[in-house]
């Protein structure tokens, strides 16, 4: 098989051939954004509302990308159809660029922009996913707030190293004020007499570009939505609970900290909704026109 081809700065490598400086401030310091991005059957679901949201997080660190909107997005379109993917799981990276070995990013003259496209499956597909309360706390959002989708994902993997050892799935993280913020790459959700209960932005969770997804597919099923602060207490006494990602989708999560949610089964609201969105996954930008 052909390797993947990636694109780095207008130009296409191979797989083994993509590379870029050690004096790079996305590895030297975690210095950028990145967006996960997923295109079924050829159509890339959510491509402007990645697109936005990268650019948002770039506003916020100061990051200039030095592509337009309109130039990313056929950037990473052309990725796609360069490779030959019908489905695929792209990541788009900004960094600052290349610099030296100091902080100062006045040394980073033009940032690094890569675009990966290949496929991993849905995290916890056909699974019903496990998780652990984890005692790593999410970042606050006077610190690094986690509306930015940045590099730096260290504390997300300290948390997933924390599931890893518990041998579970995923690891939910709560925020400086003890109440739940998200999973180390998913947002979390609760669903109790009939109601969906997902905490809001100001949990430090990222606003998800599948947790918005869901919400309105929920909205169309006349389930009511509600965004407030939930506890840890909430999500064990809960009827049910899932997961929202670009790379998880749509998942169950049935056991927290080794307590069955409800009857320890995907619910009948997660299982309608994981049903619809099924059925919008190709509701999206046309990869082949």
């Amino acid at each position: 098989m052909a390797e993947l081809l990636v694109y780095i700065d207008g130009k296409y490598y191979s797989h083994s051939e993509a590379k870029i400086s050690v004096f790079d401030h996305g590895l030297l310091y975690g210095d950028g954004v990145f967006e996960g991005i997923r295109a079924y059957d050829g159509y890339v679901l959510k491509l402007n509302e990645h697109i936005n949201r990268l650019y948002a997080s770039a506003k916020t660190i100061f990051l200039d990308i030095p592509l337009t909107k309109k130039e990313f997005r056929e950037a990473i379109l052309q990725t796609i159809f360069k490779n030959k993917l019908k489905d695929a799981y792209i990541r788009v990276v900004v960094t600052r660029g290349y610099g030296d070995l100091g902080l100062d990013p006045r040394k980073c003259l033009k940032a690094t922009v890569i675009i990966i496209a290949g496929y991993i499956p849905p995290l916890y597909e056909g699974i019903n996913a496990t998780a652990i309360i984890a005692t790593t706390r999410r970042n606050a959002v006077t610190a690094l707030n986690p509306m930015i989708k940045s590099l730096n994902y260290l504390n997300n993997i300290l948390a997933k190293i924390e599931a890893n050892r518990a041998k579970v799935d995923e690891a939910i993280m709560l925020n400086q004020n003890g109440t739940v913020s998200e999973g180390t790459g998913d947002n979390i959700f609760i669903v109790k007499d009939g109601k969906i209960i997902t905490p809001p932005s100001t949990a430090a969770i990222l606003m998800g570009i599948t947790r918005g997804i869901a919400i309105k597919l929920a909205q169309e099923e006349r389930i009511e939505v509600i965004e407030r602060e939930i506890t840890v207490h909430e999500i064990i006494c809960a009827d049910e609970a899932f997961m929202t990602g670009t790379a998880a989708e749509i998942a169950p999560l049935v056991k927290v900290d080794g307590i069955e949610i409800g009857e320890g089964k995907p619910g009948p609201i997660t299982i309608k909704l994981i049903g619809k969105f099924k059925e919008i996954r190709k509701n999206g930008t046309p990869v082949y026109g």
